[in-house]
Protein backbone atom coordinates (compact mmCIF):
# COMPACT_ATOMS: atom_id res chain seq x y z
CA UNK A 1 0.00 0.00 0.00
CA UNK A 2 2.59 2.43 0.98
CA UNK A 3 4.43 1.69 -1.93
CA UNK A 4 1.77 2.60 -4.23
CA UNK A 5 1.85 5.79 -2.71
CA UNK A 6 4.78 6.52 -2.71
CA UNK A 7 4.97 5.85 -6.77
CA UNK A 8 1.97 7.71 -6.89
CA UNK A 9 4.02 11.26 -5.02
CA UNK A 10 6.94 9.98 -7.47
CA UNK A 11 4.98 10.46 -10.74
CA UNK A 12 3.05 13.83 -9.36
CA UNK A 13 5.88 15.35 -8.16
CA UNK A 14 7.40 14.72 -12.08
CA UNK A 15 4.34 16.12 -13.47
CA UNK A 16 4.44 19.58 -11.19
CA UNK A 17 8.12 19.32 -11.83
CA UNK A 18 7.13 19.60 -15.54
CA UNK A 19 4.31 22.26 -15.21
CA UNK A 20 7.18 24.36 -13.36
CA UNK A 21 9.74 24.13 -16.13
CA UNK A 22 7.21 25.91 -18.30
CA UNK A 23 6.34 28.37 -15.69
CA UNK A 24 9.82 29.02 -15.39
CA UNK A 25 10.23 29.28 -19.33
CA UNK A 26 7.33 31.40 -20.11
CA UNK A 27 7.61 33.83 -16.55
CA UNK A 28 7.02 37.49 -16.97
CA UNK A 29 9.76 38.50 -15.32
CA UNK A 30 13.32 37.45 -13.73
CA UNK A 31 11.74 37.45 -9.91
CA UNK A 32 9.07 34.82 -10.98
CA UNK A 33 11.21 32.82 -12.98
CA UNK A 34 13.77 32.59 -9.99
CA UNK A 35 10.62 31.23 -7.54
CA UNK A 36 10.03 28.64 -10.02
CA UNK A 37 13.08 27.67 -10.05
CA UNK A 38 13.50 27.38 -5.69
CA UNK A 39 10.47 25.74 -6.41
CA UNK A 40 11.64 22.67 -9.09
CA UNK A 41 15.31 22.49 -6.66
CA UNK A 42 12.80 21.50 -3.72
CA UNK A 43 10.22 19.04 -5.69
CA UNK A 44 13.76 17.73 -6.65
CA UNK A 45 15.16 16.63 -3.38
CA UNK A 46 11.64 15.37 -1.98
CA UNK A 47 11.97 13.22 -5.31
CA UNK A 48 15.36 12.25 -4.75
CA UNK A 49 14.71 11.66 -1.11
CA UNK A 50 11.12 9.54 -1.98
CA UNK A 51 13.31 7.43 -4.76
CA UNK A 52 15.67 6.76 -2.28
CA UNK A 53 13.63 5.48 0.60
CA UNK A 54 11.97 3.54 -2.06
CA UNK A 55 14.80 1.89 -3.40
CA UNK A 56 16.45 1.34 0.19
CA UNK A 57 19.88 3.43 -0.81
CA UNK A 58 20.86 5.42 1.53
CA UNK A 59 24.03 6.91 -0.73
CA UNK A 60 21.08 8.74 -2.31
CA UNK A 61 20.80 11.04 0.48
CA UNK A 62 23.97 12.66 0.44
CA UNK A 63 23.21 13.66 -3.41
CA UNK A 64 20.00 15.71 -2.04
CA UNK A 65 22.23 17.27 0.56
CA UNK A 66 24.82 18.39 -1.87
CA UNK A 67 22.06 19.24 -4.40
CA UNK A 68 20.01 21.34 -2.06
CA UNK A 69 23.10 23.13 -0.94
CA UNK A 70 24.00 23.53 -4.42
CA UNK A 71 20.20 25.18 -5.53
CA UNK A 72 20.20 27.33 -2.08
CA UNK A 73 23.55 29.41 -3.25
CA UNK A 74 22.38 29.47 -7.08
CA UNK A 75 19.40 31.22 -5.64
CA UNK A 76 21.63 33.76 -4.02
CA UNK A 77 23.63 34.39 -6.90
CA UNK A 78 20.88 34.70 -9.21
CA UNK A 79 18.82 37.16 -6.38
CA UNK A 80 22.04 39.06 -6.39
CA UNK A 81 21.99 39.35 -9.90
CA UNK A 82 18.47 40.56 -10.65
CA UNK A 83 18.79 43.10 -7.45
CA UNK A 84 21.89 44.05 -9.25
CA UNK A 85 20.22 44.60 -12.94
CA UNK A 86 17.40 46.51 -11.79
CA UNK A 87 19.80 49.22 -10.91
Amino acid sequence: MIDRLLIFSTVFLSLTIILCIIRAVKGPGPANRLIAINVIGTKTVVLMSIISYILKESYFLDVVLVYALISFIASIVISKNIEGNRR
